[in-house]
């Protein structure tokens, strides 16, 4: 089975039911969950896409939920009681613009991986060029091997300093003077609305990406001649927490 979460959108596949087997003892298989980790890799050189990075993190998600799914009837991305899948890996550390997430039952290391590259939505998340990092786990019970990939589009983790002196930076290669005091545009940035004393313009806005300006800045830009700005950095909101979001005020002078 196979999960997608972005900031737009979620997509589940059918559940696939499994029969319970309680008595059998289950241990995680290190040596299996390697396997599979190559073996994606492999899959994606093939299709000339660079590897995957291994993420502990997302490999301490993938664990918690094989936990869940051994003691399930059924295969699913998300049980009763359960965090779903972009908490559970927020959860456990990842920072992330997009996750998705494999699940199987098979035998070995190498049928786990044939069956999903023989089902287009699994075989979509191995190939995903976007996604950078992959966790896997896998708890074997019996002769079975109860697997759970989790990918991500992996994003830094950035302080207030550094996220305004990244935008500092893109400011700059639009010719704009960035260097006017971050406390007043700090202070805008935590608030919905005002603009601080003097200022001509602010644009407030939340982003995973930090490569380049929001269109809207870009349009402020280039609609007045804007040559100082203040920039501010702030929490980001929290209806989008649990993707790695920053969360900006560029005051213009």
């Amino acid at each position: 089975m196979t999960s997608r979460i972005t900031l737009r959108h979620l997509a589940l596949a059918l559940t696939l039911l499994v029969a319970s087997a309680p008595c059998l003892r289950a241990q995680a298989d290190s040596g299996a969950a390697r396997r599979v980790f190559n073996l994606t890799n492999q899959d994606r050189q093939q299709q000339g896409l660079p590897p995957l990075v291994w993420n502990d993190t997302l490999a301490a998600a993938a664990q918690a939920h094989a936990q869940w799914m051994i003691r399930e009837p059924a295969l699913s991305h998300q049980y009763s009681g359960e965090p779903d899948l972009m908490t559970r890996a927020a959860r456990a550390g990842a920072h992330f613009r997009a996750i998705a997430e494999n699940i199987a039952i098979g035998p070995t290391a190498d049928s786990l991986n044939n069956q999903w590259m023989h089902s287009t939505p699994h075989r979509t998340n191995i190939l995903d060029p976007k996604m950078n990092a992959l966790g896997v786990a896998i708890i074997r019970r019996g002769p079975d091997l109860y697997a759970v990939e989790d990918f991500s589009q992996a994003n830094e983790a950035l302080n207030r300093s550094e996220v305004e002196e990244r935008v500092r930076a893109l400011l700059r290669e639009q010719g704009v003077d960035a260097s006017s005091p971050a406390a007043p545009a700090e202070t805008a940035c935590a608030s919905s609305q005002g603009m601080p004393q003097g200022a001509r313009s602010i644009v407030r806005f939340q982003t995973p990406d930090l490569s380049q300006l929001p269109g809207q800045v870009v349009q402020v830009i280039h609609s007045r001649d804007f040559r100082k700005a203040a920039v501010g950095a702030c929490a980001p909101s929290a209806s989008q927490s649990a993707f790695t979001t920053y969360r900006v005020a560029i005051v213009f002078y």
